[in-house]
């Protein structure tokens, strides 16, 4: 028995844990030899099998959407181009953790300056291309430099440069250390397409190949004949299709017209849950709604006017009333509790009216309206938020006007561009990366375009500290900055909740994104 069916045997024997048997793998370098299917454990006792058309009925499309992977923003192109069409150098299994994917592996120096990918073989594009080092450094550049406008700059802004050694050998040197890189190139983002392509054709490796695409109504994928991950994509088609409302979801998949949704309606899914032949799922991750607003516009540019914000917000009645109970009240950071250097140390803000009218009195403001942008758009249950918000407010003595904008474009003509906004963000699986794309000041999706030197500092200091005591406390001293300095009200973490026929097999489920890590169509059957 060689030493990787040794360590197999352990693992399903329960007599190893999956993180030390990846460990051990990993130093053997045999990881690319290992079947994702092995560490994913099967749901219902089924055994995949091959076939059947999947319809996915989401949430999270619109007419303005695009098959660039620097322009996606929510669900609907999540799941069609990293979860059907495309793949990433490294991938996040259902342990929240990075795994080979287009990469057969990785080495980084000491310092984590220098990691050296090397590339699987024999891996072809869609339009027959077999896929090498010039693929990747094309598809990683195309996010990098002053005039990209992709919402990964600012995650990939700490390369310095790329270059390869060999068709299959690619060298990412870093700006600084980063002990957690590996995650970096998870990012759905940074799909590999191949070299010269315009990436709106929508040619991938992955295991479905795109026959038809309108943007926010519908997509049709088959499944590729050769794909390089042979226990995967096991359906012959995909159809996606958009479907904003979540009655109307519900209602499509209780009539069998799809067989999955996403984002369930948290007033009535205890009845779905007794519905017959369908089954609710449960991920408990990072996701969190915000309401993001721009420091760099006035009144929002005055910290007593944000703080005021932050304590007029009843986060209880909030998580109780709009999530059902789905999830835990935010502290206004983006850490969850799921991340490894969550600040579980810091005090939980509280609804506190008297300290909410003692900073805006303090801010100068007078007698002001601040107008609230919220969108279905947004997350299931943000027009119900906002004016739960409003109400929590009033008794603090501030004025908020909830204004509903339209759910299609929400993300292309509010988010960012209007003073104070509800958002959905799905979060991500290390500190460095939420805090790279969202909060850094340069970062593309920085929505409350806030700058603080201080954690700007930090936020390159901790990327590259591997000592684990000092590098939590610089986390720590972040998510306090965002908490106390920046523009964000974060009042709740909530449970991804999604159903399905149960005529669907899965194993255990990734929480890193909605839907199994957005790879539904790509780790499930029908049984």
């Amino acid at each position: 028995m060689s030493a990787l069916q040794t360590l197999e045997r352990l693992l399903k024997e329960g007599k190893i844990s999956r993180r030390n048997f990846l460990s051990r793998v990993s130093a053997l370098g045999m990881m690319a030899a290992v079947s994702p299917l092995l560490l994913s454990h099967t749901a219902h006792g089924a055994t995949p099998k091959r076939g059947g058309r999947l319809r996915l009925g989401l949430a999270g499309g619109s007419t303005t959407d695009s098959l660039d992977p620097a322009t996606i923003t929510d669900m609907m192109m999540q799941v069609i181009s990293q979860g059907q069409i495309r793949n990433c150098l490294v991938e996040i299994d259902q342990n929240t953790q990075p795994i080979p994917e287009l990469a057969e592996g990785w080495e980084p120096t000491p310092d984590a300056k220098k990691w050296i990918f090397k590339l699987r073989k024999g891996v072809e594009f869609h339009n027959g291309k077999t896929m090498d080092a010039d693929d990747v450094i094309f598809s990683i550049n195309h996010h990098r430099g002053k005039d990209t406008k992709s919402a990964a700059k600012g995650i990939v802004d700490q390369i310095a440069d790329i270059k390869k050694d060999g068709p299959y050998t690619v060298i990412f040197l870093l700006k600084g250390g980063n002990a957690d890189f590996p995650f970096i190139l998870s990012d759905y983002h940074l799909t590999i397409s191949p070299a010269g392509s315009n990436f709106i054709d929508g040619v991938g490796t992955g295991g479905y190949i795109l026959k038809e695409f309108e943007p926010g109504v519908r997509a049709f994928a088959v499944r590729n004949p050769n794909y390089f991950k042979t226990d995967r994509a096991w359906f012959d088609e995909v159809e996606t299709l958009g479907i904003a409302d979540v009655n109307a979801r519900t209602n499509a998949l209780k009539s069998g017209q799809i067989d999955v949704m996403n984002r369930c309606e948290l007033k009535t899914v205890h009845l779905l849950r007794r519905t017959k032949g369908i089954q609710v799922m449960q991920q408990n991750g990072f996701k969190h709604y915000t309401y993001a607003m721009r420091c760099d516009i006035p009144p929002y540019d005055n910290n007593h006017v944000r703080l005021a914000l932050k304590y007029a917000i009843d986060r209880e009645q909030m998580v109780k009333t709009i999530l059902r109970g789905y999830g835990t009240v935010g502290n206004d950071h983006p850490i969850s509790t799921a991340n490894r250097y969550h600040a579980s140390e810091l005090k939980q803000r509280r609804f506190d009216p008297e300290r909410a009218k003692f900073h805006l009195k303090k801010a100068g403001v007078g007698n002001i309206t601040f107008n609230l942008s919220v969108a279905e758009a947004a997350y299931v249950g943000a027009v119900d938020a906002g004016v739960l918000y409003r109400e929590s407010a009033t008794r603090a003595g501030i004025n908020i006007k909830v204004v509903r904008e339209p759910n299609d474009g929400y993300w292309s003509n509010v988010w960012m561009k209007k003073p104070w906004c509800a958002v959905f963000w799905g979060g991500r699986p290390t500190e460095d990366m939420m805090f790279s794309t969202a909060y850094a000041a340069d970062a593309a999706w920085n929505d409350t375009f806030w700058k603080n030197p201080r954690f700007n500092e930090l936020l390159v200091a901790a990327r590259a500290e591997l000592d684990e005591k000092k590098r939590r406390q610089m986390y720590v001293e972040m998510q306090a900055l965002v908490r106390d300095d920046g523009g964000v009200v974060v009042p709740m973490f909530a449970a991804d909740l999604s159903a399905a026929t149960d005529k669907i097999g899965h194993g255990k489920l990734g929480v890193n994104w909605e839907l199994d890590g957005f790879r539904c169509a790509e780790r499930w059957w029908f049984v």
